[in-house]
């Protein structure tokens, strides 16, 4: 399974005729390839090129007298397997920014419903366009709702747009939007589970927090926010998990699905960790009905303290807590 897409950078001295012997034959030999013109002129400085391959991948080249960056979600030729890997962010503003303009182009001809949603298109940009999760990754958006029941496409995708815009996670694009998973096949929960961190995130930075995700702790583990209060202060540490509703899961109620989710996650990685970190059951994956179940008995998760919530595309966040909360999520949920 390949990674989510990243650029890689060459020293050698680039001309017409290497690009074509080394990148252009290769790939047109074994998928059929075509030069055609990029959508935009190249950054200031730099010759582009753009191959399109006859089974949809696709190849940016850009290069200039002292450094190339290859961009690709297709097969690597070989002159270039021994270079390094660089995120849109390590590498220079010119140079990503007319590749990710050249993306979101395609992506607007290509799915237009998703990218009508700018920063949430420009945020998974990297796996929206990786070689093998391009397609489950706006399956799961386009199918899934972003994993909210009886809930729009739509309201799901205006939902983390929202949050997005903010730019609370922009510093951490590319870690948070790899999340999402480059696999070829579509597996809704995972997904999911992977959308509940963005969720925890936005009540979070609601609530007027700032989040830093993936912290490391002394056992080995990673949690996965820290929460910075404005102004300073104590910065918990926060896990989030999010159960299965009990229609696929073996769990016969919304109680137990709760119940038997938590217990997971606290018999685990937070039992390890020794006490300390808020834990975030987001339950925004049960209907209606199914959260009425939870709300009205508020169980127990095994673990002190948390929070169990549920997220609505509308912005609406209902939640119960247990024990002694160091966070203050006043302005962002509604206590039941």
């Amino acid at each position: 399974m390949a990674s989510p897409l990243r650029f890689r950078r060459s020293t050698e001295r680039w001309t017409d005729e290497k690009i074509e012997r080394d990148l252009y034959d290769p790939l047109d030999e074994k998928f059929g390839a075509k030069l055609v013109t990029p959508h935009y002129v190249g950054p200031s400085g730099y010759e582009t090129r753009r191959i399109e391959m006859g089974n949809g991948d696709l190849a940016l080249f850009l290069w200039n007298g002292d450094e190339a960056f290859w961009l690709g979600n297709t097969e690597t030729p070989s002159t270039l397997w021994r270079t390094e890997k660089y995120t849109f962010e390590e590498i220079p503003y010119s140079v990503a920014r007319w590749a990710q303009r050249e993306l979101l182009a395609d992506l607007r001809t290509e799915d237009p419903w998703l990218a009508d949603y700018g920063h949430l298109s420009w945020f998974f940009l990297p796996v929206l366009f990786s070689k093998d999760g391009r397609h489950s990754t706006r399956t799961f958006f386009r199918d899934h709702a972003a994993g909210f029941p009886d809930a729009t496409r739509d309201d799901a995708l205006a939902f983390y747009e929202a949050f997005l815009r903010t730019g609370a996670l922009d510093e951490y694009r590319y870690e948070m939007a790899s999340k999402l998973g480059t696999s070829p096949q579509v597996d809704p929960v995972r997904m999911a589970s992977a959308m509940s961190e963005f969720t925890a995130a936005k009540v979070l930075t609601d609530a007027g927090y700032d989040v830093t995700p993936e912290i490391e702790v002394t056992t080995g583990h990673s949690l996965d926010f820290r929460a910075e209060p404005p102004g300073g202060g104590e910065s918990p540490l926060v896990e989030v998990t999010r159960p299965r509703p009990p229609t696929r899961r073996h769990a016969d109620t919304p109680v137990a699905a709760v119940r038997e989710t938590a217990e997971t996650k606290t018999s685990g990685q937070l039992q390890k960790h020794g006490g300390g970190a808020v834990l975030f059951v987001d339950c925004s994956g049960f209907r209606e009905d199914e959260w009425a179940a939870v709300k009205g008995e508020k169980p127990e998760v095994r673990h002190r303290p948390a929070v169990v919530f549920r997220a609505r595309p509308s912005g609406t966040v209902e939640a119960y807590r247990k024990g002694s909360l160091p966070l203050d999520l006043d302005g962002a949920v509604e206590w039941v």
